[in-house]
């Protein structure tokens, strides 16, 4: 894996893709650049409930950036103790597949790291859902963890 010099790994805070941050970080290990992004959704003046009709499957993004900062932060520390050891962070505007992607142009990653959620619903089968979605449009190597 130590051809990898930049990794980009998404997460939202919940246990399933901090997994995935804990593996990214075991890659990544001392050598590699390691983001870690956390999407977050703007309240445009729409409610709450308007805002999770328009996103979807992806209802779970966190809203507002104000969160993003501790669940950064948590993931930071999540990938350091996994291994890592330069490690970025980055709150990003948008929807994740279409944040993670441009995340990865913007900082040239070669490999970009999600979890699995999502993959085996029915909602992820019918509507796409993030891992599925990403694998399909990165222009880099995606890893899939397995964190359900």
């Amino acid at each position: 894996m130590a051809d990898y010099q930049t990794i980009v790994v998404g997460t939202d805070g919940s246990e399933s893709s901090l997994h995935a941050v804990a593996r990214a970080g075991a890659i990544a290990g001392e050598g590699t650049t390691l983001v870690i992004a956390c999407a977050y959704f703007v309240n445009d003046g729409r409610s709450a409930s308007a805002a999770s009709d328009a996103l979807g499957a992806d209802a779970y993004q966190v809203m507002g950036s104000s969160p993003t900062e501790e669940i950064l932060r948590s993931a930071r520390e999540r990938a350091k103790a996994a291994g890592a050891g330069n490690v970025q962070t980055r709150s990003v505007k948008g929807a994740p597949v279409d944040a993670l992607l441009q995340l990865v142009t913007d900082v040239q990653a070669d490999l970009l790291v999600v979890g699995n959620k999502g993959l085996n619903s029915i909602a992820g089968r019918l509507l796409g859902s993030v891992p599925a979605d990403v694998a399909r449009k990165a222009a880099c190597d995606v890893l899939i963890v397995h964190t359900t």
